[in-house]
């Protein structure tokens, strides 16, 4: 119950609903009529016979034929998408098949309908055809891009590249697959940003979603901390870490000393995860393996600043003077055969 009072208290109407909704009324009172048309209509009622567009008997009213080829084309083109929409929800993969079928009905019901349309006209489309194939042929050659999209699609689909819900990598983009097109795919990182890629240019992708993912923890400790001492405290607990980290399905493991730094010794942890979890994971490990150093009395090290007192520097003596001005003369002529071109090339 509060479901559904949160429900039409977040509803907002646009203009967007308003049509949808108008055209499903139009949809439901079309299929009606034409399951209880012919109890409810005489034979050769024009009305009936222009509605009912399998009867190709009798006159009929062209304007009444068209509308009602655009609502069985159109709406069956919406039933049979719906449909393939909310089979793909219960998915796990192939949605992207399901998403390539769709659209290609929603291109399919606009040509079909176009066709009956110019029929019920009287135009004849057999010409139309010939005409549209050398069209085609024509707009084909300069339209080599689209064509390659198109197919780049049908193979990434059909050679299960990714799917839609896989998280992948493209040019540095890292995000989940949301939609493939056929002619663009959609990628949406966790920002919320969606980028559009043309299906020819996915020409290399990692998919992140086939296999574990690496969880990488890198932590310091001190210099002067007993690097076994940590090791020994690590055997005992890193069982617990597991634990106490259900997102983790295979380790933590120890690697060892990954750096020597600056400041501090840099020892390293990993764990394999799935890939939608791994950032979490990598935070959880730097709180957990924290918890467990404080716990230890293991210090991580931090940027400290140390203040000296300022040294007293002693004068040189008179003597000390001499003998430096007649060690300089003395070090120039040992040296004065020796270029200085010789010692900048050193």
């Amino acid at each position: 119950m509060n479901t559904i009072k949160e429900y039409f208290k977040n509803f907002k109407f646009t203009a967007g609903f308003a049509i949808k909704a108008l055209g499903i009324l139009v949809l439901l009172a079309y299929i009606i009529i034409m399951a209880f048309g012919g109890s409810m209509f005489d034979p050769m009622n024009v009305f009936w016979r222009s509605l009912n567009i399998f009867n190709k008997a009798g006159d009929f009213n062209v304007v009444i034929r068209i509308i009602s080829y655009m609502i069985f084309c159109l709406g069956a083109s919406y039933v049979v998408r719906l449909c393939l929409r909310e089979i793909g929800k219960a998915l796990n993969k192939g949605r992207a098949i399901l998403d390539l079928t769709s659209s290609l009905i929603k291109y399919a019901a606009v040509i079909v309908l176009v066709f009956m349309v110019l029929k019920t006209l009287g135009v004849d489309t057999t010409a139309i055809l010939a005409g549209i194939g050398i069209l085609g042929l024509v707009v084909g050659l300069g339209a080599q891009p689209l064509i390659s999209d198109i197919l780049a699609g049908l193979f990434i689909v059909f050679e299960h590249v990714f799917d839609v819900g896989d998280i992948v990598v493209v040019g540095g983009f890292r995000g989940t697959v949301k939609e493939i097109g056929i002619r663009t795919t959609q990628i949406m990182d966790a920002g919320g940003n969606i980028k559009i890629i043309n299906n020819s240019n996915l020409k290399e992708v990692i998919n992140m979603t086939n296999q574990l993912s690496l969880a990488v923890c890198d932590i310091g400790i001190e210099y002067g901390e007993s690097l076994e001492r940590v090791e020994a405290i690590l055997k005992e607990n890193l069982p617990k870490i597991k634990e106490a980290i259900p997102d983790i399905k295979d380790g933590p493991y120890y690697k060892g000393v990954s750096e020597l730094g600056d400041s501090a010794v840099i020892i390293r942890f990993v764990a394999n995860c799935d890939e939608n979890d791994k950032y979490q994971v990598e935070r959880d490990m730097n709180r957990q393996f924290k918890l467990l150093f404080d716990r230890n009395n293991v210090n991580i090290p931090f940027p400290q600043v140390v203040v000296n007192k300022p040294v007293v520097f002693e004068d040189a003596t008179n003597k000390q003077k001499k003998d430096a001005h007649s060690f300089v003369e003395e070090q120039k002529e040992l040296s004065k055969n020796i270029a200085d071109s010789e010692i900048n090339n050193l």
